[in-house]
């Protein structure tokens, strides 16, 4: 099963678009999006044997393809067909250079085509269950062969200990952050509330008050 996909210029490592699966936990999804990220800026700086490659990390895979200096790489399932995976991101790169191929040079921000993200969760849904007919027809298609891709050891192509202790680092920040934001912006809509609705309580307070001075004057 696909469980993240991203693209990324190769020239510097900028993304380009992503595909993430939102059911998985956010702590492991952003661990192995840094590590992706590592990927694309080894590969920036032209660390690259081939130009499809299959990375072995925990309990998945990533594999990616390289063309028109444009890195197109998803993370799937250990389990998961390779065949099937390398066609997926050929689908991928068709129709991503189809639609953005002009803008790829003179994009400037990061993510400058987000609005992928539609087509790849349409095609991942697609190679989603492997013994449908389509995806049984790719894998028995005889022409696209895969076994002569390399595959690496995640700890081989970033560098043992020290890149994979800052990928631990850098995911953890991202969390404590996520939490944090999420901690500031529940006081904020405390204090909201507080504004819009004291005065209302203090009215109501004041009447209540004059109220019962009255009974008790009367």
């Amino acid at each position: 099963m696909v469980k993240l996909t991203m693209i990324a210029r190769v020239t510097d490592g900028l993304p380009l678009a992503e595909g993430l699966d939102a059911g998985r936990d956010q702590k492991d999804a952003d661990f192995y999006k840094q590590q992706a990220k590592l990927i694309f800026k080894n590969l920036s700086k032209g660390h690259h044997e081939a130009s499809r490659m299959s990375i072995e990390t925990g309990a998945y895979f990533f594999h990616y393809i390289i063309e028109g200096r444009v890195c197109y790489l998803t993370m799937c399932d250990r389990s998961y067909p390779k065949k099937l995976a390398f066609q997926y991101l050929e689908d991928l790169k068709n129709e991503f250079e189809r639609v953005n191929g002009n803008q790829i040079e003179t994009a400037a921000r990061p993510y400058a085509f987000i609005k992928f993200d539609t087509f790849i969760q349409k095609t991942k849904k697609l190679y989603l269950d492997t013994r449908t007919q389509r995806n049984l027809a790719k894998l028995n298609d005889e022409l696209y062969e895969v076994h002569q891709i390399m595959t690496r050891n995640v700890q081989e192509v970033l560098g043992v200990g020290e890149k994979l202790d800052q990928v631990s680092e850098m995911s953890s920040r991202l969390t404590s952050d996520t939490r944090i934001y999420a901690d500031k912006a529940k006081d904020l809509n405390r204090q909201a509330l507080i504004r819009k609705y004291a005065p209302v309580a203090i009215v109501i307070g004041v009447v209540f008050i004059l109220f019962w001075l009255k009974n008790k004057i009367w």
